[in-house]
């Protein structure tokens, strides 16, 4: 997984996120926009609508002095816990 940071203020991070899908996006989207201080989280993957990009970019939003890179650490580590979780579920149903 490639990351390139596109532009990134005090409350606003975009990132491009290079070999990603819908898959991957949706789950990180969704554990973004359950994390403390974050105001907006979505992608865009429509090279039609973002000037021939074909990568992910990922827009998080925040508020309160939450700096969005480390709400991304931590919407990404929400998401380790969460798959470690059903990993650990599905070997014990086996």
């Amino acid at each position: 997984m490639e990351l390139r940071v596109i532009d990134k203020t005090d409350e606003e991070l975009r990132i491009e996120i290079a070999g990603e899908d819908h898959t991957f996006m949706n789950v990180l989207k969704g554990s973004l926009l359950q994390t403390e201080g974050v105001a907006a989280a979505t992608y865009d993957v429509n090279p039609e609508q973002s000037g021939g990009q074909t990568e992910p970019v990922l827009t998080v939003k925040t508020e309160d002095g939450v700096d969005p890179l480390d709400a991304l650490g931590d919407a990404s580590a929400h998401v380790q816990s969460l798959t470690a979780e059903f990993r650990d579920a599905f070997q014990a149903a086996l």
